[in-house]
């Protein structure tokens, strides 16, 4: 589905055991390192879920959704240190590839538009679940504010999403067309992208009317 066989979420979960595993490694790199903003985050843990409730991942529930949330709240941990210690480096290099100031500068207006909410928002949204808590980090944000906020977050996404999908997983219609369910699961996460982008561009034209 993604074209890098071991990217795929459908092809991870059916590893078992191994599979949380790499999905754990997955969520901590999509938080934590800048370069991780590709991944797919959500649509994963929703298949970890399927997995879990179908018994390919023989865990308990409770301690797959505690392994994956632990590594997300290291992964933001990381990131936010990445941006306090390192930020303005790495940010001053327009032509970087990974590290766009782009995707920066949209964290930014997506932290100020939410404020600290942002750090709980940004979860469910993504991209900026990955630069999010560089952007908290680099604007010296709390670091007990931002890890307040970052363990609602960080539960909500990372034990909401995968519950969803063990839930759904005892439905057969799921279980029987799991990649359309993926499918739309994947457009339904980018949805609050496409708000975002709709709602800066009517902002940016009514500030072009008024000159």
């Amino acid at each position: 589905m993604f074209g890098i066989s071991w990217l795929n979420p459908e092809t991870i979960t059916t590893l078992g055991t191994l599979g949380l595993f790499i999905a754990c490694v997955m969520v901590f790199a999509e938080t934590g390192l800048l370069v991780g903003f590709f991944l797919p985050g959500d649509s994963l843990l929703f298949l970890v879920g399927l997995a879990l409730a179908t018994n390919v991942i023989q865990v308990p529930i409770a301690l797959a959704c505690l392994l994956i949330s632990l590594s997300g709240l290291i992964g933001d941990q990381t990131g936010y240190w990445l941006g306090r210690r390192l930020g303005a480096a790495i940010f001053n290099k327009p032509n970087s590839k990974f590290f766009s100031t782009k995707n920066v500068e949209r964290a930014h207006e997506f932290f100020e538009h939410y404020g600290s909410k942002a750090v709980i928002l940004a979860h469910f949204v993504p991209i900026m679940r990955t630069f999010i808590p560089v952007a908290a980090g680099v604007g010296q944000m709390s670091w007990r504010k931002f890890t307040s906020f970052n363990l609602i977050g960080v539960i909500g996404w990372g034990t909401g999403v995968t519950l969803l999908g063990y839930f759904l997983g005892g439905v057969q219609i799921v279980r029987d067309h799991v990649s359309f369910v993926t499918i739309a699961f994947i457009v339904l996460s980018f949805i609050p992208i496409a708000i975002e982008a709709l709602r800066a561009r009517k902002q940016i034209a009514e500030k072009r009317s008024k000159r």
